[in-house]
């Protein structure tokens, strides 16, 4: 008996895994930025400011499938808009992404299941 309840309680706590990925922006644009946006798979998440060479950290959960897509204001008030990887649901893992000069920016996502 207590074998069977050591082992329906295991499988209670391994159905109710939470998947996360932990984002991690960094502004390497030589310039602050205004307004970010990050828009993933079913909701989005911001800052109102990053300062220059700043990080931004930000836990979040896919629901769905599709495109991040990034939005900021950049110098003299330019709407930057750039698009990464998909994102699919249940991944989990570290996603860092990092802001370069010029409207670019470099995507390192370690996630598994990979989308």
């Amino acid at each position: 008996m207590w074998a069977c309840l050591a082992l329906s309680a295991a499988l209670a706590l391994a159905a109710c895994h939470s998947y996360h990925i932990d984002s991690t922006i960094e502004n390497r644009t030589g310039l602050d930025i205004q307004l970010l946006e990050v828009d993933y798979p079913s909701a989005s998440f911001g800052a109102d400011r990053i300062a220059s060479g700043s990080i931004y950290h930000y836990r979040f959960q896919v629901n769905g499938s599709g495109p991040l897509k990034i939005s900021y204001m950049g110098a003299g008030n330019k709407q930057i808009r750039i698009t990464g990887p998909t994102l699919v649901e249940r991944q989990q893992g570290q996603l860092r992404i990092v802001l370069l000069p010029g409207g670019k920016a470099q995507f390192l996502p370690q996630l598994v299941p990979q989308g």
